[in-house]
């Protein structure tokens, strides 16, 4: 099957920090490998080799002995940021996804310019989930590995930060025999069907943040509730074109799962607060802000395909819209009319319809986005019974405070998954593996020597 679908197109060669050689390689993959003589994508991968790892100073054969390790980037949506690429002592793989950074990158434009209706559009992105990212690592691990004599040699570790982990379980339900080990930060998956379970779970999550947030400013109660008031009384367009409505300035909470968002959220409510007294309007450096503080525009996988992720043979149905609806504290129409210390609640990281219409460019997937949210024939993302027998070493950071991946479906899922290892902790949030790398990356390195005291 693979040699059928296998094509490296090219690849660029330089070295940096003169110790480790950057191979910049595109791979050709289909869109649907049950389909693999239709339509193809490009998929890049970021090839770093430490050289002075390498026996006989880096010749070809002594960089054939090193291991090789793919990352997986979080998301859905999100090409691998570069500056991460950091030597991990191993032939070290970095993947933009497909759809993402330089993999045949999404985005509305190409759409329109294809001239694709909403059915089509919804098509095309139904393959664009972690069962397809594996698929596309496969293909790309027989081309690179296929030729070494060691069997164990044609296999890769891989490491999984947020979604990233959700590919690794994909990784390991149907294709571990390409697994030597697998780590993962931040990202086991909650095995559901449908991401109900999910949302009514890390509303709890979100719910506590607020809590931090105005307890930390609880000046901005008041702000907050102005800043919403002018939305509400004004037509706000930021500079891309899109709409700063209600909505999308509550979801600007999103930003509490990282270290420092709670600060980076507080001031943007005190520019505004500054905006509205000095100017009576927002300025647009404000504006600008906000849009950058967003990045559904640039990744719209993350928007479309954020709840779709946990589905299995059910739909989303807006999950995080309907879920948030039960919580008057996330609701303006309601929260307005309370006491002016009541305050209204930021949401976290959710997919809401409106957003297809504030977002400028959104607003062409708008339809694609309804289909796909009513669409229940995904196929399964995870075999059970195959993660009960696993035999591969797993290897995971788990934060307690997760706003993103709630720790009690992490641990149902972990009671699933055989032969798991965890790092568990409550000093770390969602971005864990960017604030404390060091400290993460040689803890899970260490849980791997399976060592007992």
């Amino acid at each position: 099957m693979w040699a059928e679908v296998l094509e490296e197109v090219h690849e660029l060669i330089h070295i940096i920090s003169g110790s480790i050689k950057v191979i910049d390689r595109f791979f050709s993959v289909p869109v649907d490998y049950a389909k693999p003589d239709g339509p193809h994508i490009r998929i890049f991968v970021r090839n770093l080799v430490p050289l002075g790892e390498a026996k006989g100073s880096g010749t070809d054969a002594a960089e054939s002995d090193l291991p090789y390790l793919l990352y997986f980037q979080g998301g859905p949506g999100f090409g691998v940021d570069l500056s991460l690429s950091v030597d991990l002592g191993n032939v070290t793989l970095w993947l933009d996804p497909r759809g993402t950074g330089l993999s045949t990158p999404i985005t509305a434009d190409i759409f329109q310019t294809k001239q694709m209706d909403d059915e089509a559009i919804a098509k095309y992105l139904k393959h664009f989930r972690a069962d397809n990212i594996v698929r596309d690592c496969e293909t790309i691990r027989h081309l690179l590995l296929d030729g070494k004599k060691d069997p164990e040699a044609r296999k890769w570790t891989i490491f999984g930060q947020s979604f990233g982990g959700f590919c690794a379980a994909t990784y390991l339900s149907f294709h571990s025999d390409g697994l030597k080990e697998v780590f993962i930060a931040g990202g086991i998956p909650p095995m559901v069907d449908s991401p109900d379970a999910v949302y009514e779970a890390l509303v709890l999550k979100v719910e506590e943040r607020n809590k931090v947030y105005y307890t930390k400013y609880p000046q901005d109660v008041r702000n907050v509730r102005r800043i919403l008031g002018f939305l509400e009384g004004n037509d706000v367009v930021i500079p891309n074109g899109g709409n700063l409505t209600i909505s999308r300035w509550l979801q600007l909470g999103i930003q509490f799962g990282f270290h420092g968002g709670i600060d980076r959220v507080h001031q943007l409510v005190f520019r505004a607060i500054t905006d509205l007294d000095t100017f009576g309007k927002l300025s647009y450096g404000l504006l600008d802000s906000v849009q950058r503080a967003q990045s559904f525009d640039t990744n719209p996988i993350y928007a479309v395909l954020h709840e779709p992720i946990y589905c299995q043979g059910r739909m989303a149905s807006w999950s995080a819209h309907r879920v948030i609806q039960k919580n008057d504290r996330f609701v303006w129409r309601k929260v307005k009319h309370m006491s002016d210390d009541v305050p209204i609640y930021f949401t976290g990281e959710m997919i809401f319809p409106d957003m297809f219409e504030d977002y400028h460019h959104l607003r062409p997937l708008r339809g694609a986005a309804e289909l796909l949210a009513h669409d229940e024939d995904w196929p399964m993302l995870y075999d059970k019974e195959a993660l009960k027998k696993n035999k591969v070493k797993v290897n995971a950071a788990t934060y307690y405070d997760d706003m993103y991946v709630d720790f009690g479906l992490v641990q149902r899922s972990v009671s699933v998954i055989s032969n798991v290892e965890q790092l568990i902790t409550n000093q770390s949030f969602h971005d864990g593996i960017r604030k404390h790398m060091e400290s993460i990356v040689t803890t899970l390195f260490d849980l791997s020597k399976r060592e007992r005291d």
